[in-house]
């Protein structure tokens, strides 16, 4: 028995060792890149160049960030994805938990076929022509609501919630609810809202990064350089800086250009998902109870 006990006892080492050493590698093989990015953001363009940026900066500069916030759209680009940002995020989240939470309810009549409607938009759309043509005939056309209204509400994100609302707020809940005087919308903002942290905090990091990243609709419906958010700037900049390229030269101007094209490219990565990383930790706790709990179950 003994015997039997330290030979378990020798496995499940053996197997704790071999599952620490592939996680180590995985963890080596995302975290690399990052490093990298940061570090070539931060040195001289003729050691990103060269290729003797690995793991450190090498002859250490700021020249990369000075080039992108020598220009003026920089501050404004970034004001106006933090408007996106928070406003889509705010209304993404309303509309979603105002769809999601009535259709949990067993007593909704019709919610299968309401559900079939809304997941049916998730297989098909009308495409990029008829979606324009929407946008321009209401007016929204050059405005930060062309990128925000569209995609108010995300199908997937609302399967999640619905199924967080079914597996965590029980209809025993809401029948005491009901008996004690609360009505629906009270019974909303006063206990379904308060447990729901978990799957808010998802639905707030989902919509938040879709709309920090967003770019081709952007692309599509803004032309106002006023209006234009941080990811169409910085690859106005990356343009105007590779259109430069072409028209220089002077072969020894057209290498410190390029070089300090690659510093660029480097310095944006940063900029564009240093939000986003700054974001996460706060959340981080409910994000990974809500998607948890809120994933789709059979």
């Amino acid at each position: 028995m003994k015997r039997g006990i330290h030979k378990t006892i020798g496995g499940d080492w053996v197997f704790s060792l071999c599952c620490t050493i592939i996680l180590g590698l995985i963890t080596l093989t995302v975290l690399y890149p990052l490093i990298y990015i940061v570090s070539a953001s931060f040195s001289s363009s003729l050691a990103v160049m060269q290729g003797r940026v690995w793991l450190w900066p090498v002859e250490p500069t700021l020249d990369g960030y000075t080039a992108v916030f020598r220009s003026s759209q920089v501050p404004r680009g970034f004001m106006n994805s933090i408007y996106v940002m928070c406003v889509g995020t705010a209304v993404n989240v309303i509309l979603t938990i105002a769809l999601a939470y009535p259709l949990s309810r067993k007593d909704l009549y019709g919610r299968n076929v309401f559900m079939a409607l809304i997941t049916f938009t998730m297989l098909f759309s009308g495409g990029l022509i008829p979606s324009f043509l929407l946008v321009r005939s209401l007016g929204l056309f050059n405005t930060h609501w062309a990128i925000i209204l569209p995609g108010a509400v995300g199908v997937f994100n609302v399967i999640v919630a619905r199924t967080f609302f079914r597996s965590n707020i029980p209809n025993d809940l809401h029948e005491a609810a009901v008996i004690d005087g609360c009505s629906d919308f009270r019974f909303l903002f006063k206990v379904v809202v308060p447990l729901s942290a978990p799957i808010i905090a998802v639905l707030t990091m989902f919509y938040a990064v879709g709309h920090w990243n967003s770019f081709f609709n952007a692309m599509i419906y803004l032309r106002d350089p006023e209006l234009k958010t941080l990811q169409l700037v910085l690859r106005d900049i990356l343009i105007m800086n590779e259109m430069a390229d072409d028209m220089l030269g002077d072969t020894s101007a057209l290498i410190r250009q390029q070089g300090l094209s690659q510093l660029l490219k480097y310095s944006l990565m940063v900029i564009a998902s240093l939000p986003m990383l700054i974001l996460y930790p706060f959340i981080q706790r409910h994000f990974v109870k809500g998607i948890m709990v809120g994933a789709i179950k059979g």
